[in-house]
């Protein structure tokens, strides 16, 4: 039966996967055959000018099979799960194999493991639909409309059977359900946003998050605009995940053997203020964690930066194994934190400061200077000057160029860590941070 068959009874169970996976075992002449499952069931609701815009469901199935002959690979994928389909798609696998050069760097599948089970499945998101996802639009809309503001964003619900099996003995099955928010609430040129992802459509928090966004739309009007140069700053935790995610994606093995990395001679070192730790939490509630990763690993807890010290790198297979890395490291769910929070919320910061510029967000973050890992960006949804702890005025949005490891390195304060999600980033919990001087380098034009 294909999943574009619209009798698809259900997701794709773990039996029914590893009736699959034996299958294409059967079928192929490879020395190593992996199969990996994606069946995706989910939608997404969107909304702008304080009106339902798109409201829909998709249901797609993928199979993907690499067949290795010899140190060759060839991958190939279907949407259809029939025998005779599965019969094709190894046959193609096996055909692009024997046409591939060898891979210098060819790995077998890994070694037949324990997966840790984790809670990555709640059933009130898996039964969301289009009407549950709507009514939580409509309560987004309906908070905007009675302050005559508008609203613009999304709501999103999926739940998915992930799962990866090899010749060799490995298997690894797990349903996830995943659920996002997000809302941008506009008065005049002013705007403020919010959003939140979690497991469970049942916390994603639509009126608190839609009643932060509109406070800070409103509060946004009549902004003042400040010269450019170097502020203390507060930083929301939107804003610290916007520089944490280019750090993550900076900690490659490969490039720091190069000396192409930021972080080439800093394994061990200190790279951040030695008050902040950086770990991977897969079993924390409210992050993200899986059980197992692409490649077939096992997803653990594990520390990456300790007390400010780095202490590992993002590693492939072939990297790790030449490095004698036993258990590669993975970093699904960051959590960073402060050993020593000196405040509860954003806030209790904001009361500390004599003066700063708080920042609700920064968007479309690219790297300037990849030695140092200096990012330029721009401040959005809420960018505001506090004086004697209180907020005075709103400033126009800044564009600024500074590296995240200057920045937090000149940790003042720091919240406990809180939900960080933006439309460039993951999921990661992150304290709101105090920071003695960022630099922005000019004004933007809106």
């Amino acid at each position: 039966m294909s999943l574009t068959d619209k009798s698809w009874p259900r997701m794709t169970g773990r039996e029914e996967f590893r009736f699959l996976a034996d299958l294409v075992f059967r079928r192929s002449a490879g020395d190593a055959t992996i199969v990996v499952l994606h069946d995706h069931h989910g939608g997404t609701t969107r909304f702008a000018n304080s009106q339902v815009i798109q409201n829909v469901d998709t249901r797609r199935g993928t199979l993907t099979v690499t067949v290795s002959l010899d140190g060759r690979s060839g991958t190939a994928s279907t949407t259809d799960f029939t025998a005779g389909a599965i019969n094709n798609v190894v046959a193609k696998a096996e055909q692009t194999a024997r046409l591939s050069p060898k891979d210098p760097e060819y790995l077998p599948p890994p070694e037949q493991t324990t997966f840790p089970h984790r809670d990555t499945a709640r059933p009130e998101t898996a039964a969301a639909g289009p009407a549950r996802r709507l009514e939580y639009a409509n309560e987004a809309i309906g908070q905007c409309r009675i302050e005559n503001l508008l609203a613009a964003g999304i709501v999103s619900s999926a739940h998915a059977s992930a799962g990866i099996a090899a010749s060799n003995g490995l298997f690894a099955f797990e349903e996830r359900t995943e659920s996002r928010f997000g809302v941008t609430v506009q008065a005049g040129e002013a705007t403020g946003w919010s959003a939140a992802a979690h497991r469970s459509l049942d916390h994603l928090r639509i009126q608190e998050r839609t009643l932060t966004a509109i406070g800070k739309a409103k509060r946004g009007r009549e902004f003042r605009e400040l010269p450019p140069g170097r502020y203390p700053v507060i930083l929301e935790p939107a804003a610290v995940a916007g520089l944490l995610s280019w750090v993550l994606w900076m900690l490659d093995a490969r490039d720091y053997d190069k000396g192409t990395s930021p972080f080439t001679g800093k394994l061990g070192r200190r790279v951040f203020s030695e008050r902040l730790t950086l770990r991977n939490l897969p079993d924390h509630g409210d992050l993200l964690g899986v059980g197992f990763t692409s490649e077939g690993l096992p997803s653990e807890t594990s520390t990456w930066v300790d007390n400010g010290t780095l202490q590992q790198l993002s590693y492939d297979r072939f990297t790790a194994l030449r490095h004698g890395i036993a258990v590669i490291p993975t970093m699904e769910a960051p959590y960073l934190s402060d050993s020593k929070p000196a405040a509860a919320k954003v806030q209790d910061l904001i009361k500390q400061a004599d003066r700063a510029i708080l920042v609700t967000n920064f968007w479309y973050i690219r790297v300037a200077n990849p030695s140092d890992l200096t990012l330029t960006g721009m401040t959005r949804d809420g960018t505001f000057l506090v004086e004697d702890g209180q907020i005075v005025a709103p400033v126009k949005n800044f564009r600024f160029h500074e590296s995240p490891l200057r920045a937090f390195a000149q940790l003042e304060s720091c919240t406990e860590p809180a939900e960080a999600v933006t439309s460039e980033t993951n999921k990661a919990l992150v304290p709101a941070m105090m920071i003695r001087e960022f630099n922005f380098s000019s004004v933007t034009r809106f």
